[in-house]
């Protein structure tokens, strides 16, 4: 006899996954520089005619709900060319943003940039007194760079 009270369901399982169309696309600028984040911010702002500037929140990297550990974040939104710029310390007590990269000490990420060319701004940056290296990177090549979400 078959009882509906008696009858055991499966769990239904929810699979996220991650659609490359979907992805927020960004420019990845390395900086090795042995200033202080706002001496190289306001360098930055004098060489490229941009307007960082400290953000109220430092960056906080999230591993299963907590906060492993906490970087100063400058940003700049240019309102004409839809362009968001942030700068974040890579290296804040002993933690990294992004572990694959251990010699470089700030990231320039430029979100939705359809004006800069990678190249002239890296170019643009080995000019600055403060910088001892400017690279480009291929986020999608970098694995902990997926995480990186900022507004």
């Amino acid at each position: 006899m078959y009882n509906d009270l008696h009858t055991v369901s499966k769990p239904k399982k929810h699979i996220l996954t991650w659609d490359e169309d979907q992805a927020v696309e960004f420019e990845l600028i390395g900086i090795c520089s042995h200033h202080n984040d706002y001496r190289l911010a306001w360098s930055l702002n004098e060489r490229l005619g941009i307007h960082l500037e400290k953000s109220d929140e430092d960056y906080h990297v999230m591993k299963k709900g907590a906060v492993v550990s906490s970087h100063s974040k400058y940003q700049f939104r240019d309102p004409e060319n839809r362009i968001d710029f942030f700068m974040i310390k890579n290296k804040s007590m002993g933690k990294f943003l992004i572990p694959e990269k251990p010699t470089i000490d700030y990231f320039l990420f430029l979100f939705e940039n359809m004006v800069h060319d990678p190249e002239e701004l890296v170019k643009s940056l080995r000019e600055v007194s403060s910088v001892l290296g400017a690279y480009i990177f291929d986020p999608h090549e970098i694995d902990s760079a997926e995480n990186i979400i900022l507004n």
